[in-house]
């Protein structure tokens, strides 16, 4: 199978793909840091910038165009310009290319907002486009928490196949799916949200529930001579499971000041107090405790029980999203890969597609290509 790919991001498709065989016969993106992705990992690959400015036979002739065009326009949290929106109108812009590349497969990808856009006249008009370019469909809403990843991401996938509708719904719909269980509804709450460390399991604190998102993975601890190739890190509090990431653990400080690696915090003094500059115990890293108390000119700490704030690493986006470890991390505007900025990489996993969805979508796509 060989695939042209639009609104390329960083390429969830060409990850979820790879192990089928296919060959992508080129990408298109206009955003600088994922064409930099691209040109890393896949610098054979022909790199587009304005898809609407692909000719028929520019790349030779594909077999299945793939491609999520900007959803800004379509999503509840915007305006909702619908196609009278630039980026909104890039959807029909996908139909055109597909009329001058003929394909025999279409996916498409976009937010589940799409389906109301317009009073439903929006998403009409695309199904509309690929009936008139010969293309029979399906449509579905997928989400990505039932396909291995730790996240509920609702997306709308529309696969089409030129000249027979019932191959594209042989590709999204399955006989289970149409028995009638919802998903469990979740209620709202009002209570701030608990930590990962509330969780309890037959370890007596973190539970199988736990993402595997927040663990580390084959995390070494420093060595004696600084590398970081040392042992696996060795918890200091019992129970304290090893294979989560320093990222969740709060430092502590002493006389000398702070330890080379995070590691829960031991502490001597009394809650909300301290004592020879040691920080008191809790659960809280010491970046989100109070700074210098003004009356007696030393450092206090507020503790809050049974509660966590902290954002998300980028290597547990890329998790999330099913890229592997390290991913986006890249050299980027003459900086070392180790020194990649954080802000480009959240912006491009959270634009991208969820991998294992992409997967599934390929498999069964194989699948009726094999019958």
């Amino acid at each position: 199978m060989r695939y042209g790919s639009v609104c390329s991001g960083i390429e969830a498709a060409t990850v979820a793909w790879h192990g089928l065989g296919w060959t992508p016969a080129f990408y298109s993106e206009i955003e600088a840091f994922p064409r930099a992705v691209l040109n890393v990992h896949y610098p054979n690959v022909p790199l587009h910038g304005d898809f609407t400015t692909i000719g028929a036979d520019q790349y030779g002739p594909i077999n299945l165009l793939v491609g999520g065009t900007p959803c800004q326009s379509f999503s509840i949290a915007g305006i909702r310009g619908g196609l009278d929106d630039d980026r909104g109108n890039l959807a029909l812009e996908f139909l055109r290319l597909a009329q001058r590349t003929r394909p025999q497969w279409l996916v498409w990808e976009n937010v589940p907002g799409v389906l109301s856009s317009g009073g439903g006249r929006d998403f009409g008009s695309i199904l509309g486009g690929l009936v008139e370019l010969g293309y029979g469909f399906a449509y579905r809403v997928l989400d990505a928490q039932f396909f291995g990843v730790p996240q509920r991401r609702r997306r709308v996938f529309v696969v089409g196949y030129l000249g027979d509708w019932r191959r594209a719904a042989a590709v999204l719909f399955k006989r289970q799916s149409l028995c009638g269980h919802p998903t469990p509804r979740r209620q709202t709450g009002e209570e701030v949200a608990r930590g990962a460390g509330d969780c309890t399991g037959d370890n007596g604190f973190y539970g199988p529930d736990v993402s595997p998102s927040l663990k580390t993975r084959d995390y070494k601890g420093p060595s004696s001579d600084g590398t970081g190739d040392g042992a696996p890190l060795i918890p200091i509090i019992p129970k304290w499971p090893a294979d989560v990431a320093p990222t969740m653990n709060a430092a502590f400080t002493d006389k000398q000041g702070l330890t080379d690696v995070a590691q829960p915090i031991m502490a001597n003094g009394p809650v909300g107090g301290n004592q020879g500059g040691d920080f008191v115990a809790c659960e809280v890293a010491d970046t989100l405790s109070v700074g210098a108390n003004q009356t007696t000119g030393k450092k206090s700490d507020i503790c809050a029980q049974n509660m966590a704030v902290r954002r998300l690493t980028p290597t547990e986006c890329e998790r999330l999203q099913g890229f592997p470890d390290g991913y986006t991390q890249i050299p980027y505007r003459n900086k070392t890969a180790d020194n990649c900025p954080d802000g480009p990489r959240y912006k491009a996993l959270g634009n991208s597609m969820a991998v294992p969805v992409m997967k599934w979508i390929g498999k069964r796509i194989q699948m009726v290509e094999d019958l």
